[in-house]
Parts: structure tokens; C-alpha cells; sequence
């Protein structure tokens, strides 16, 4: 792993568990074993270090749904919705520092300033509810989803969704035990069935 890149993957956990004002340059420095200069060397300031890790977490989302879209074969929609949620679940497990991120309140205050970190978060935002958005047409395609603004209703699916990760990062509830009932409300909304 290259020293930028070793960087980078520090500046993530740091990040994730400090927040933005938390993560200070010197202990990056101590754990990566890279000098103050080195970092800045690569990064022109924390501000646009953050920027970098917050990029990396962008191409990673979009890549690792990307391959799940190519994966997941053919599918009526209301089954590609679920397996998207599914996905978006499993994923956020598994990139835990990355959600973390996505979930702080820092990010969002500097997209207030920052053109480079709003795209960002659009770019990921926006990738998502494609994906859920596309369930929701080929749904209504097949007449296995019933819904008038398949738009609205990938940002409804995807807040729920969100809001049980929020729930499962921050610890305040297993994910895992609001599987069933969270799959048994997006049915219902997709289809309106009660």
C-alpha cells in the first residue's frame, strides 16, 4: 500500500470515529508513521484530506453497488428493491468507517462551502436512489409495484432504509432485528397492500 493510500485508509477510521474536528494531523501522523510534511506533501490541508477520504468513499459506494446491479441477474421489481435494501444494509456493515462518515454532521455543514464536497455527497446520494429508483420502475413495469412518482418513492424507501443503518451504526439497535418488519413496510408502500 502506497503511504498516500495508507494515509487515506487512517484518515477514514480517524475520521469516523473523531469527526472531522476530532481527527488531529499529529495522531494521523503517529499511525501511519508518516511525518506532518509527508501529509501535507500529499494533502494541501486537512480540509482537503477529509475532501479525499470522503471521494474514496463516493468511488467505493458506487462501485460496490455498481457490481451488485451486475450480479443480481433478473428480478421482477419489487424483488430488486429488496435485494437493494438487502445490499444497502449488508454494505453499510461492512464499511462501517465509511457510513460513520456519511452519518456525522460534518460533511454536510461543508457542503454548505464547499462545491467539491457537496458533489461528493450528492454523487453517493444520488447513485443510491437510482438504484432504488429502478426497482421501483421495472416494478412498475412488471405491475409487481404500484406507485405514481417513482422518484418520491425511492427517497421515502431509501430515508427508511437510511434511518436503519443510522440505527445500527450508532448502536442504538441491531439492523438485523428490523429486517423483516422494514422488507414488510417497503412491500407494503410498493404495492399498497395493508
Amino acid at each position: 500500500m502506497s503511504k498516500r493510500n495508507a494515509i487515506l485508509s487512517a484518515a477514514t477510521r480517524l475520521f469516523s470515529r473523531n469527526g472531522f474536528q476530532g481527527t488531529a494531523m499529529a495522531e494521523l501522523s503517529a499511525i501511519t508513521g508518516a511525518a506532518t510534511g509527508t501529509i501535507f506533501h500529499h494533502f494541501k490541508n486537512k480540509e482537503d484530506l477529509f475532501l479525499q477520504v470522503l471521494n474514496e468513499v463516493q468511488a467505493r459506494i458506487v462501485e460496490q453497488f455498481e457490481q451488485h446491479q451486475r450480479d443480481r441477474g433478473e428480478l421482477k421489481g419489487i424483488d430488486m428493491v429488496e435485494a437493494v435494501i438487502a445490499f444497502y444494509l449488508n454494505l453499510a456493515g461492512t464499511m462501517e468507517d465509511q457510513f460513520l462518515i456519511l452519518h456525522r454532521h460534518y460533511p454536510y455543514q461543508m457542503a454548505e462551502t464547499s462545491l467539491v464536497c457537496r458533489r461528493h455527497l450528492e454523487s453517493i446520494y444520488t447513485c443510491l436512489l437510482d438504484f432504488f429508483e429502478e426497482g421501483i420502475r421495472t416494478g412498475i413495469e412488471d405491475r409487481s409495484v404500484t406507485v405514481d412518482a417513482p422518484r418520491k418513492t425511492a427517497m421515502v424507501l431509501f430515508a427508511m432504509v437510511d434511518c436503519v443503518v443510522r440505527l445500527n451504526t450508532y448502536r442504538v439497535y441491531d439492523a438485523g432485528a428490523l429486517y423483516g418488519s422494514l422488507i414488510t413496510s417497503c412491500r407494503r408502500l410498493l404495492t399498497g397492500n395493508r
